[in-house]
């Protein structure tokens, strides 16, 4: 919201300058963005009349001026202007006149054989615009000698501040200066309508189709109206705070949307086809050519100002271009109306219109004040541009937004940690509009002012419209009127204490902590995004570099990492490559390799921790913590580089598992993957027959050749929700034998089929007391090894319990595990 101070000071009677009314802004919680000075480098420039202007002695393209610069002096000019002539005004600099257009400091000099004392600007030397095609040609009645600044109105410094989404009154002149009178600086001046009494019927008459379209709506018309420019006042107010002056009728519905905060619109009465304007909600296919120039497919959830011919408003929002006012225009027809504030905000938001209007309605106008707005709108537009007026045309009613809040003294206190006498809060309240309904020694209870929807507001008289702030209709009957009711008694009386607390400067409400919930504060962290931390550590440590990618992608793309259901995809997505939520984060990361390898970066160990998605139910998406290694290993002196392959997936997947407290021993592997991944070379991690906490394997060809990626790549994926919680212990003294552990080799031929995960699950089952580890260290294919079966040489790790084990109970037990791995594999003990 901008305003300048000159047009603060219509409505509040101060003598603080801008500094003060900055500071008290700040202190009652409207923020001061920025104060532009607009004529702060200009302030040195003055008006100058040109005595003569003649063709330079010594070059074709200047011309040699004689200028009175208004101090008795005549000065001698160079100027390269073509406008420069005798007898017009202009804008003179003076010798030590900064230059902001140029970034220079002027001084006298000659320019070919002539002297130049001063110069004569242009509006780009100024920094007013781009123009330099010649000097600035001032009216002939600009005062001589005069600044610049003070007569074109560029003294008047610009406020701008931030209104948050509850202050709607905020968002004008009038209901600063309320605020700024009611904190004490100054005194808000005395406004009032003057009524304006109709001379003919109305040309057009109001219907309201749908209530959800409109509440209330009035009109009126002016006929014998002469549109030009408005008036040079009007016109800077508006330049000031960036609007663009465009004609008189279309300037005073600009200046009341910031002067009073009432946003208003004309229609051409000829341009109107039929005689009523209708209130209703969009059909099916009908369009609006706004007064932006741009075309809007409306819906059916659009409240629009009809004609006979079809929409000519966006209702609220923005006006049509068929109907707006020109210079031709001579009679007018004045729209004022209250809308539904979502329904705005909705609109709005579905089309991308962003306008001073619908900024304004959808945080809630005065409910009281069209009227009033209606009468001062038509006698400025008299005043302006002559004519006359009609009666007024309405439909609809003033909605019931009278209502009462109650504030307890003590809650200020209590609340807002500020001990204040109950007499000044009472004041405080007054002082904002309040009046007092009631009051005893512990409360009083105050009837809110029209204009400030957001204290004590339901937004009750909005619902009737059709507006959608209610309850959630699935709620539970019970606890809905337990909330609206607790809403009802609470929110008002906050609302209060807010108003007293902020009137009185927020730098002077004290800082309380909140008192501390426990000795030991609580986890910061779930246990969900507990294990996902722990695992985004464990990777990085392994040497892979975190990635944060896209959930979406194309469909194509994401067709190769499974299936692609119409129900995600992106109906809007931001590029057309970018319109599939995908399958898994394995596929975005295979893709930033690959850019990465295009780029002459081949070796790349990337994770990420994001979204799979499956279908559009909250069980649909899985948290997942993927990792892709492309290339090589690094080169290092203890071991030569080699390319990847699908141990080191296993490893990184297995590394996540066991930090994250998964019994390991209870793992196996399956090798059923997805198919993405290389067949045969690849695996799932399962906790029994159902539970998959991982997979992983070397990528298929055809997925590196589609995605145009050359291999070797590894990929995996830890799925953190299937993670079960570790259990909780009793902690106790630690496990530490006295004795030591005794290790055993043994190699095993078995079939090709045989996976080495059967074989250790069948070592480490021989004996669940004895057995504390097995390890696979080797496996061999060769000379001594039938064709069709691999060798496979476990590591068997026994801890003695109670006493050192003797030779013979060392062969029991190696016999036991031959035994067992005999019987579940069909394995033969290698000689």
């Amino acid at each position: 919201m901008k305003f300048t101070l000159s047009w603060l000071k219509d409505h509040l009677d101060t003598a603080a300058g801008v500094d003060e009314i900055a500071r008290t802004l700040n202190a009652i919680g409207l923020e001061v963005e920025g104060i532009e000075d607009r004529g702060a480098a200009l302030a040195s420039f003055r008006i100058a009349r040109v005595i003569e202007a003649v063709q330079h002695p010594n070059a074709d393209r200047l011309r040699a001026l004689r200028v009175d610069v208004g101090d008795g002096r005549e000065l001698s000019v160079v100027c390269g202007a073509p406008n420069a002539r005798t007898g017009m005004m202009g804008v003179a600099a003076l010798p030590g006149a900064f230059i902001p257009g140029t970034g220079i400091t002027l001084k006298a000099g000659e320019i070919r054989g002539v002297k130049s004392e001063a110069m004569m600007l242009s509006a780009r030397e100024m920094g007013l615009g781009d123009d330099h095609s010649g000097i600035v040609d001032l009216p002939a009645d600009a005062p001589l000698g005069e600044s610049y600044v003070t007569w074109a109105g560029m003294d008047d410094p610009v406020i701008e501040i931030s209104v948050t989404p509850n202050r709607g009154d905020a968002l004008s002149v009038r209901g600063i200066a309320r605020d700024l009178a009611a904190a004490g600086l100054g005194t808000l001046k005395p406004w009032s309508a003057p009524t304006v009494s109709g001379t003919y019927k109305a040309p057009l008459n109001w219907k309201i189709e749908d209530p959800r379209a409109c509440l209330w709506v009035l009109g009126r018309a002016v006929r014998g109206v002469k549109n030009g420019p408005s008036p040079k006042w009007l016109q800077d107010r508006l330049v000031a705070i960036g609007l663009r002056p465009i004609s008189a009728l279309v300037d005073i519905t600009n200046y009341f949307t910031f002067d009073l905060g009432r946003p208003l619109h004309v229609f051409d009465v000829a341009k109107v086809k039929g005689t009523d304007l209708t209130m209703r909600m969009a059909r099916a296919g009908e369009t609006l050519t706004a007064l932006n120039g741009k075309t809007y497919a409306l819906t059916e959830e659009d409240g629009v100002i009809a004609d006979a011919a079809g929409a000519e408003a966006l209702g609220g929002v923005i006006g049509g271009e068929h109907s707006g006012c020109d210079e031709a225009t001579t009679e007018c027809f004045i729209e004022c109306a209250l809308f539904d504030p979502v329904r705005i905000a909705l609109s709005g938001r579905r089309h991308d219109v962003r306008t001073d209007a619908r900024a304004r309605f959808e945080r809630g106008l005065d409910p009281a004040f069209l009227p009033d707005a209606l009468d001062a709108a038509t006698r400025m537009i008299i005043e302006l541009c002559g004519g006359e007026a009609s009666e007024t045309s309405f439909a609809g009613a003033e909605p019931a937004w009278t209502r009462s809040a109650t504030l307890r003294f003590d809650r200020v206190r209590d609340y807002g940690g500020l001990d204040l006498p109950a007499d000044e809060s009472v004041a405080r309240l007054t002082r904002l509009g309040f009046a007092v309904e009631a009051r005893d020694a512990e409360k009083v209870t105050v009837a809110v002012p029209s204009w400030r929807n957001d204290i004590a507001g339901d937004l009750s008289a909005y619902r009737a419209g059709g507006g959608t702030l209610t309850q959630f209709e699935g709620l539970d009957p019970a606890r809905a009127a337990k909330a609206a009711e607790g809403q009802a008694a609470i929110e008002p009386e906050c609302d209060l204490v807010e108003e007293v607390l902020r009137l009185g400067g927020l730098d002077a409400v004290p800082a309380v902590s909140l008192p501390a919930l426990a000795v030991i504060p609580p986890p910061a962290f779930t246990a969900k995004q507990a294990r996902a931390a722990l695992a985004r550590r464990v990777l990085a440590a392994r040497g892979m570099q975190e990635a944060v990618t896209f959930a979406f992608m194309e469909a194509k793309t994401a067709a190769i990492f499974g299936e692609t259901p119409d129900a995600l995809r992106l109906v809007n997505p931001i590029a057309a490559d970018l319109d599939q939520m995908r399958p898994t984060p394995v596929a975005s990361l295979l893709l930033a390799a690959a850019r990465n390898a295009a780029r002459g970066f081949a070796d790349v160990a990337l994770t990420e921790l994001g979204a799979a998605y499956r279908d559009i139910t909250p069980d649909g998406q899985a948290a997942v913590a993927a990792g892709v290694r492309h290339g090589a290993t690094p080169r290092h002196v203890a071991a030569p580089s080699r390319p990847v392959d699908a141990l080191d997936a296993k490893g990184d997947a297995l590394a996540v598992l066991e930090a994250l407290r998964v019994p390991m021993a209870a793992l196996q592997v399956t090798a059923d993957a997805p198919g993405f991944y290389h067949p045969g070379r690849s695996g799932v991690v399962r906790q029994g027959p159902k539970t998959v906490l991982a997979t992983f394997g070397e990528v298929h060809p055809k997925v590196l050749a589609a995605l145009d990626l050359p291999g070797p790549a590894v990929a995996f994926e830890v799925f953190l929700d299937a993670v079960p919680d570790p259990k909780r212990r009793k902690k106790g003294a630690p496990d530490l034998p006295p004795f030591q552990p005794v290790r055993r080799d043994f190699a095993f031929i078995v079939e090709e089929k045989v996976v080495a995960d059967a074989l250790l699950r069948a070592a480490r089952g021989a004996d669940k007391v004895l057995i504390v580890d097995v390890a696979l260290f080797d496996v061999y294919r060769g000379k001594g090894v039938p064709e069709g079966s691999k060798s496979l040489a476990i590591e068997v790790t026994i801890q003695p319990r109670e006493a050192t084990l003797t030779d013979a109970q060392i062969e029991a037990l190696a016999d036991r595990v031959v035994a067992a791995v005999v019987k579940a594999t069909g394995a033969t003990l290698r000689a």
